[in-house]
């Protein structure tokens, strides 16, 4: 995990760390998971954690076959693009002019500095929340203490109730915190639309001296 390992591995020998191995084990020799066993962690993997300046909070990784690939929201080119991505790139394009893409795969973004974390890392097939609180959500908050302990300023965009939760464990004196409701077609004209999160991420790092995010994604 890059360097993440660091600043993680105390985690790996934890009593809870051991537990949830074991249950993601069970539920792979039971059940189809989700993502594949080589991509729960590809969000560290893909942004080193000295290259965070944006993270976008998700919550359960998708759970139709051939969609979650280990960062949240997206999927691999040539999947289908879901609904909540396709109203995510709807405000892109509504906030940036950026054109809508044919793919739905986030990569660029992650290669740039966009840490894109679930909050639970792995799903049973076509079971949504089926591995919640099985201590996920532990190991996930140390990753956003972790990034909130950076002192250089992070952007946390927070979608939907679960995420908007995390906004108590950030420090909003070093930090910035864009948050709404989830971009979910049952959700997202309750406020998703229209709040121009990606150019007030952008705003807000180059108001701290950092480089801004080119959220544009190119053709794969």
């Amino acid at each position: 995990m890059t360097d993440w390992n660091p600043v993680l591995r105390g985690e790996f020998e934890k009593p809870y760390w051991a537990t949830l191995m074991a249950f993601v084990n069970e539920e792979r020799s039971t059940y189809e998971v989700f993502p594949p066993h080589d991509e729960v962690f590809a969000a560290l993997h893909l942004t080193p954690l000295a290259n965070v300046k944006v993270l976008i909070l998700g919550q359960d990784p998708y759970h139709g076959p051939g969609q979650a690939h280990g960062l949240c929201f997206s999927v691999r080119a040539g999947v289908r693009v879901p609904p909540s991505l396709q109203n995510i790139h709807k405000e892109l394009h509504e906030d940036l002019g950026v054109a809508i893409p044919d793919h739905g795969n986030l990569e660029a973004w992650a290669r740039q500095g966009v840490l894109l974390l679930n909050t639970t890392l792995t799903v049973r097939a076509h079971q949504a929340a089926s591995h919640q609180r099985q201590g996920w959500e532990r190991f996930t908050d140390e990753v956003i203490d972790v990034v909130n302990a950076k002192e250089e300023r992070v952007v946390f965009i927070l979608w939907g109730a679960a995420a908007r939760k995390k906004r108590s464990i950030i420090d909003l004196h070093r930090h910035a915190v864009i948050e709404s409701p989830h971009p979910s077609p049952l959700s997202a004209h309750k406020g998703f639309f229209g709040t121009k999160p990606f150019s007030r991420a952008n705003a807000a790092l180059v108001d701290a001296g950092r480089p801004a995010v080119d959220w544009s994604l190119p053709p794969l």
